[in-house]
């Protein structure tokens, strides 16, 4: 189940991104540019940018990726490898070791990709406010 919301997420959200930055090209070749709907469109295609990288680490993950490989069947103490646990926020694997120890392998390259297409989706979401309520008030339409 959760494969199949995951993959229709990241379906959705690569098809977002690449309608949307379709339109940014429309809009762009026919000026005037309504600046406000050229940064929520920015935001758009970020947000969902953001939404397509974290499936693609969460399939990573879910799919063992790299990780089982890192893990050995011994650690340094010779304690045997006794589970794998994946935990999904921040992308993260941990091998888990009979005498209680662990060894995390973070993506973070992922994770930190996610939080800047975020970021950068919520500045962009943010400026559009501003230039619409800007226009609004130069052109006396208050609401």
């Amino acid at each position: 189940m959760h494969m199949l919301l995951m993959g229709a997420l990241l379906t959705a959200s690569l098809v977002t991104a690449s309608v949307g930055i379709v339109v940014v090209f429309i809009l762009l070749s026919h000026p005037p540019l309504p600046a406000p709907r050229i940064y929520a469109l920015v935001a758009l295609i970020l947000a969902a940018s953001a939404v397509a990288v974290y499936c693609y680490g969460w399939f990573s993950v879910t799919t063992g990726g790299p990780f089982p490989e890192l893990c050995t069947s011994r650690n340094d103490a010779g304690a045997d490898l006794a589970a794998t646990k994946q935990q999904y926020w921040p992308l993260r694997n941990a091998c888990v070791y009979s005498d209680g120890s662990t060894v995390e392998y973070v993506s973070m390259p992922v994770t930190v990709f996610v939080w800047l297409l975020a970021g950068a989706a919520l500045a962009s979401a943010g400026t559009s406010v501003y230039l619409r309520d800007r226009d609004r008030r130069t052109s006396g339409v208050i609401s």
